[in-house]
């Protein structure tokens, strides 16, 4: 049971949490303040330390180089004791296991720190071995510039012994390297150790200045997770070495262990400055979802349109004029990189509306590819009579053209020049002659049906609402049932639902997938805390819809964990309660 360590925020594997000392201290953090380690017990015998709430002790234990042989580290195992007080026990990657501590202590880091596919495996192995909700701590291996790269895999403690050593060897240590202090000309940092000329600055001023950068970048970490944004800054901070660049990459592979703890909704924006934002994992499940869950069921046809830099995109000076064009009477679906294809009923949905990309007018390679595939999966997915490409000729024409040969179909490209010029829109609009207007009703009905389906998979929009009404406005629609009731409501923020307790109900006795959290025997009010959760399923996501259920209770809300976590948690919030009926 970890009883000294709760997590308050969660940006993928990174956290933002607390280690309940008699002075707490938030982490991301450096250890050096608060830890007391009771020793090897390959040097001697150790007694058993009384502790202290005043700092984390790490219990007597045997550490392991990297690349031990399992069968050498089993032989030598130790069994941690049950203690009362704030503890850490230290683990190998490939024996981890819940010791029944608040941290643990990866022996070997050294050895796997600064290797991508090393680094990813140690992190992954050992996170998914130890608790939830423990804090894992890597000794001798932080820096300024790497620190953001290990909170980012998972890590939650870090000390300043590197840094301090690379300071008294005379190394200068930033966020973007290292530099030799011989060969700098001034002081590029205003740090209380820097405050002098560089004349009087000496090794030990230059340790100090190597820990004062380490607990500042700590500081902006875990200012990034707060606002869920630590992956746009990686993407940039990580070029200045090429083996953090290849760690962060590696963990694009890594799909399980970054999506399972990726919330599926935030409103934080999304910054798509590099060409590995295409391998987000937010950017990838979005695009899974729109290719495997989502049905068009209007039967007008397609027009592709170019995306905006204006989210959402309806709210755009160039859609608005699309859609004077359109009139209703074709269906729009948006192309965009690094998203790849937005249906019109999705453009507020987590993070079609959110994201912001670099605009210059030229699409590279990896980016022609990735919308190609998506925008080939959808089309394979969904029929359309026609298929009407409103696109510019740059990068847009080539994905349609691609996409038209691997499928063998033919599009109607209406462009001359530039999507909103006076010939271009006129031609939009002669293309569509003929074609009968949808009304608000089927739009407002499709848009909460093609929500559900991408909410709560494939079938759940037919399942949930095939016989509704709909009132209020577009983007704050709520459903009803055709008794009146009201069964969920839409957020705009995020592009989703959220249900009432008819709504729950309706959605627990349908065919649609249900994501539920099972309770201890109370009524929720407000939160449901993780000692009170049972079960949960193993697909429930930070951000997801979920009905909350026990022998006293039956509720709606939305998750704070995943099930994972929430099963095998003992402290925090599992899921905040939006309406409860007591049993």
């Amino acid at each position: 049971m970890t009883d000294y360590f709760e997590v308050h925020h969660r940006d993928g594997p990174a956290r933002v949490a607390e280690v309940r000392l008699s002075e707490p201290v938030t982490t991301p953090a450096i250890v050096d303040d608060f830890i007391s380690d009771a020793g090897s017990l390959w040097v001697d015998d150790r007694e058993l330390p009384e502790g202290s709430d005043d700092e984390l002790t790490v219990l007597p234990h045997r550490a392991f180089p990297s690349g031990t042989d399992e069968e050498v580290m089993d032989s030598f195992a130790v069994e941690y004791p049950d203690v009362d007080y704030p503890s850490a026990a230290v683990v190998a990657p490939e024996t981890a296991a819940d010791c029944g501590t608040d941290a643990y202590v990866l022996s070997g880091a050294q050895g796997v720190v600064g290797h991508g596919a090393g680094f990813r495996e140690a992190i992954v192995e050992t996170r998914e071995a130890i608790p939830a909700d423990s804090a894992l701590y890597l000794p001798g291996v932080a820096t300024p510039a790497n620190v953001a790269t290990l909170v980012y895999a998972g890590v939650d403690l870090v000390d300043a012994d590197r840094a301090v050593v690379a300071g008294l060897e005379g190394r200068y240590l930033t966020t973007e390297g290292t530099h030799f202090l011989e060969d700098l000309s001034e002081l590029p940092c205003a740090c209380p150790a820097c405050r002098k000329p560089l004349s009087e600055f000496t090794r030990e001023d230059c340790a100090e200045h190597n820990e004062n950068a380490l607990r500042a970048e700590l500081g902006i970490v875990r200012e990034r997770i707060r606002a869920g944004r630590l992956r746009d800054y990686i993407e940039g901070q990580a070029r200045h070495d090429q083996w953090l660049t290849a760690a962060f990459r590696e963990f694009d592979q890594q799909w399980s262990y970054v999506e399972e703890r990726a919330p599926v909704i935030r409103d934080a924006e999304l910054s798509a400055a590099t060409e590995d934002t295409l391998r987000r994992v937010e950017i990838q499940r979005f695009a899974d979802r729109v290719t495997t869950r989502y049905t068009n069921r209007f039967d007008n046809p397609l027009v592709l349109v170019p995306c905006s830099a204006k989210k959402p995109y309806s709210e755009s000076q160039s859609h608005g004029q699309f859609h004077d064009a359109v009139q209703f009477r074709g269906h729009t679906v948006s192309m965009t990189s690094p998203i790849g294809v937005v249906p019109q009923e999705l453009e507020l949905t987590y993070p079609a509306q959110h994201y912001d990309s670099v605009v210059t007018g030229r699409w590279s390679e990896d980016e022609k590819e990735f919308v190609a595939a998506v925008l080939r999966r959808y089309l394979e997915r969904n029929d359309y009579p026609r298929v009407i490409a409103h696109v510019p000729p740059e990068g847009y024409r080539e994905v349609c053209e691609r996409v038209e040969e691997a499928l063998g179909m033919d599009f109607t490209y209406t462009v001359s020049d530039h999507p909103t010029t006076t010939e271009s829109l006129g031609n939009l609009m002669r293309a569509l002659d003929g074609e009968l207007k949808y009304g608000k009703r089927e739009r407002q009905h499709n848009t909460v049906k093609a929500i559900a389906d991408y909410q709560f998979g494939d079938g759940a929009g037919d399942a949930l609402f095939e016989d509704i009404q709909t009132e209020s406005r577009y983007p704050k629609l709520r459903v009803r049932d055709r008794e009146g009731t009201q069964l969920a409501a839409m957020v705009p923020q995020y592009g989703v639902l959220s249900f009432t307790l008819a709504g729950a109900r309706r959605w627990v006795e349908s065919e649609a997938p249900t994501k539920r959290v099972e309770i201890d025997a109370f009524a929720p009010h407000g939160s449901v805390l993780a000692p009170g959760v049972v079960d949960a399923d193993d697909d429930v996501r930070v951000g997801d819809e979920v009905v909350i259920e026990g022998p006293k209770a039956f509720a709606v809300g939305r998750a704070e964990m995943s099930g994972p976590e929430m099963a095998e948690s003992t402290r925090g919030i599992a899921a905040s309660v939006r309406h409860v009926e007591e049993k």
